[in-house]
């Protein structure tokens, strides 16, 4: 292999986490599980791609939804084609805005991140 040429694998990435003293955060996990839960229409089959059960998902949406003013997530009764769950304007503002922090911090140390990468080993 040519000098300063990788093998393939995954580049470094920082993982954002926000604390919320005394016990909640708000991380990936949580915001993934918000837009699987828009993706798919339902808090389960959100729960089922991350591969959790139905009550750990909805533990999270509750957590999420009492850390804030506003809901990120609606439930939906019943109906034609059963219940179902709503990511609100809200989560959708949520899901935007930790995103674009996520992206601001890699870019705020991307050196350091290069850095790394020139001193990682093969691992």
């Amino acid at each position: 292999m040519l000098a300063g040429m990788s093998e393939s694998r995954p580049d470094l990435r920082p993982v954002l986490r926000i604390d919320f003293p005394p016990a909640d955060r708000l991380g990936r996990g949580k915001i993934m599980l918000l837009e699987l839960i828009r993706e798919t229409g339902s808090i389960s089959a959100a729960g089922r791609a991350m591969d959790m059960s139905y009550r750990r998902a909805w533990l999270l949406v509750d957590a999420l939804n009492r850390m804030f003013h506003e809901p990120s997530v609606e439930s939906q009764r019943g109906g034609k084609q059963g219940g179902g769950a709503l990511v609100t304007p809200f989560g959708e503002t949520l899901i935007r805005r930790y995103r674009e922090m996520e992206e601001k911090a890699k870019a705020a140390i991307a050196d350091d991140l290069a850095w790394l990468e020139s001193v990682r080993g093969a691992g």
